[in-house]
């Protein structure tokens, strides 16, 4: 679980909740109409905006921001140069039969198992990072069309109720609550856009880079491998993707 994410949610909807229950109802707060032209005006967009497999997701794909292990670069590069030790010790035709959990990892593994040349084996994990790559783009460009779709039903939301406001100008004591009514739209759109949809959305596209990352370490790990590399040089290469702080210092063998 991700756990800067859900405290990151919990303080945004605690600050909004708090800072109406220290001026105010919140009862104040709550009005159906404006919950239905902004909700079901929302949904609608997206219905609208994407094919229906992809709106089916919705929920599954937000559910990566919360639940979805980030992707490790260290733990990764360790096992590159574990298999790189073993395809050094004993040959590369070895790591076809190594116990592999990571699925990315170990199509790289075979591709070079096989013999393939360089230039194949880069092509076709490069198709795979790309096909991942639009696939992350397409979950994130979701959320970012609800976050811009909340805010223009919130204002459309606002201008029916103005609209009913100024058609009813001769009662004058129903003017300021038809007007804080008229900007509740907004206000539930702004929430819309700006507690859940953009920081989904940015939670979104970091774990996508994370991912391309660590599948771009395997690439070069496994071209170190086919061309024979040491076990050391290649972790040292690998290392160069990952900040100073975060790299690996020790010594981890693998000499000559």
């Amino acid at each position: 679980m991700d756990i800067s994410t859900v405290i990151g949610l919990v303080l945004c909807v605690a600050a909004v909740i708090g800072s109406i229950l220290a001026g105010g109802d919140m009862a104040a707060f709550i009005d159906i109409p404006s919950v239905i032209v902004v909700g079901l005006g929302v949904i609608g967009a997206t219905f609208t905006k994407w094919p229906m497999e992809m709106v089916k997701n919705v929920s599954n794909i937000a559910m990566k921001a919360i639940f979805s292990d980030p992707a490790n670069p260290l733990e990764t590069i360790e096992e590159i140069g574990k298999l790189a030790e073993i395809a050094r010790r004993e040959s590369v035709f070895a790591l076809e039969k190594q116990p592999i959990d990571d699925a990315f990892i170990k199509k790289a593994m075979t591709l070079a198992a096989d013999n393939r040349p360089p230039e194949v084996i880069s092509s076709i994990l490069q198709m795979e990072i790309d096909s991942v790559e639009e696939r992350h783009k397409v979950g994130a460009d979701m959320f970012q069309g609800m976050a811009d779709d909340g805010p223009a039903f919130g204002m459309i939301g606002t201008l029916i109720g103005l609209v009913i406001m100024l058609g009813n100008l001769s009662d004058q004591a129903a003017i300021g609550p038809a007007m804080a009514v008229a900007l509740l739209t907004t206000f539930y759109g702004a929430c819309i856009a700006n507690i859940f949809c953009n920081p989904i959305k940015n939670k979104l596209q970091i774990r996508s880079k994370m991912e391309i990352t660590k599948m771009t370490i395997v690439i070069a790990g496994t071209l170190g491998i086919v061309a024979g590399e040491n076990p050391r040089l290649i972790k040292e290469k690998l290392n160069s993707f990952l900040p100073p702080a975060e790299r690996i210092t020790e010594d981890d063998g693998g000499g000559e």
